[in-house]
């Protein structure tokens, strides 16, 4: 299989060849590719050195000892037979949640050692951090890891005129058949990088699926090292509830469970640290940051890939693929999680992306746009629509109360505009 290029690995170059490097955490969820991405890094570097904590549980003893750098160097270095020489080797630390001492060792090398190449990757790195007061605050630099967006699909098959013709808005009609076409496959398999490199291997959209199914068993078996702080049964129906609320504010009331609002609050806040899913927050939207003005406790939540969200789900394949409308290719929410997905994916990886929606809150109204984005000073109404003269009441609302110049449309329909409305394709939502 050829090696599939990331976005992110422009990022890890910037930050190797950085003269203001911080060490780096890459976080993520598990199977977005962090691991994959490091080795690529290390292939810059004279010498490499991967140390997983989960796999080598004996290397965690010389963190017990001291946690000085020029310590914990030469120790490593004498213990894998691999030279650790500052500006030369990339030392990378895969699963750092398993050696908390570990975690805590990093600042020091920054402090230290700052001309040295330190990466450290894990999952649920929130709680281990949490435990560990002043663990790095101003000298640990994080960038975060998302699965594959729609296009890094393309690249890895090849489509790179595609994703030129689509980034410059002028697609005709054929290839924006075409691209759509590509779409509802993504819709279907999702961009984890295993199951894209076997789509790209294999084209078999079923035997993707079943990988998916593993794949997901995987992280229901992950829930079981988080069960010191909730029950697998309670993080499992959530996450299933995820699923089946998408598109729709999330209630704890439709969570098929006997279990009190607090703890499954503490399941779903787990699964959203563990970058297992979004929370798609409600703001008034009247002024920037967005953020500044959301309601905590009112909000949507939409899954981190959209072929486990199908997988869970378990739709019909025929329904997404022979779709012509948004209303089909919507089917379960997906097409909102793509879109939720593809935001924050474009979304600078320096800090953790937020998403938010509206809904107006006058009394005797319904009116709801899926997405508010910030573009400077402005604020872009969008909702995710089928047809091409489909009334778009919500988004006329939200611009007369908030006097915005003008909203989006996603939809399959090709580039275009109606009065103040500009109508993107659904396959373009990482450029608005």
């Amino acid at each position: 299989m050829n090696i599939m290029k990331r976005n992110i690995d422009n990022s890890l170059i910037k930050w190797k060849e950085s003269k203001q490097r911080k060490v780096l955490l890459l976080r993520g969820a598990r199977q977005v590719g962090k691991t994959f991405s490091c080795r690529i890094l290390g292939k810059s570097f004279r010498y490499f050195l991967e140390i997983n904590f989960e796999e080598d549980r004996a290397v965690r003893k010389i963190f017990e000892e001291s946690l000085n750098p020029f310590y914990l160097s030469e120790k490593l270095s004498a213990y894998f037979s691999v030279p650790i020489v500052p500006g030369q080797t990339l030392l990378f630390f895969d699963e750092i949640q398993a050696c908390p001492d570990a975690l805590s060792s990093l600042r020091f090398f920054y402090e230290k050692m700052p001309d040295l190449h330190v990466v450290a990757t894990g999952s649920l790195l929130e709680i281990a951090l949490s435990k560990i007061p002043s663990y790095g605050v101003g000298r640990i630099q994080s960038i975060f890891m998302y699965p594959m967006s729609f296009e890094e699909y393309l690249d890895a098959l090849g489509e790179n005129a595609l994703i030129d013709m689509k980034n410059s808005k002028n697609v005709g009609l054929v290839f924006h058949d075409k691209i759509i076409g590509y779409l509802k496959t993504f819709h279907l398999i999702g961009g984890l990088p295993e199951i894209v490199g076997e789509y790209v291997n294999t084209k078999n959209i079923l035997g993707c699926q079943q990988k998916l199914g593993d794949l997901l068993e995987s992280f229901r078996d992950d829930f079981a090292k988080y069960k010191k702080r909730v029950d697998v049964q309670i993080l499992d129906e959530v996450f299933k509830s995820i699923a089946m609320q998408a598109g729709h504010k999330f209630k704890y009331s439709n969570v098929d469970s006997a279990h009190n609002h607090r703890t499954l609050k503490q399941a779903l806040d787990l699964l959203a640290q563990a970058g297992l899913a979004y929370k798609v927050y409600h703001t008034s939207g009247h002024g920037v940051p967005l953020g500044a003005e959301i309601k905590s406790n009112k909000f949507k939540v939409v899954l981190f890939d959209t072929g486990i969200h199908f997988r869970m789900l378990g739709l019909s394949n025929a329904d997404i693929l022979v779709a012509d409308d948004v209303d089909m290719v919507n089917k379960g929410g997906i097409a909102e999680v793509f879109v939720a997905n593809e935001f924050v994916k474009s979304m600078d990886n320096r800090v953790r992306g937020q998403l938010f929606y509206w809904h107006n809150e006058e009394k005797g109204t319904s009116a709801e746009v899926d997405y508010l984005i910030q573009r400077n000073s402005e604020i872009i109404p969008i909702e995710v629509k089928s047809g091409k003269t489909g009334k778009m009441k919500s988004m006329e609302v939200f611009l007369k109360q908030h006097s915005s110049k003008y909203g989006i449309r996603l939809s399959l329909e090709n580039f275009s505009k109606y009065k103040n409305i500009l109508v993107i394709p659904l396959y373009s939502a990482n450029v608005i």
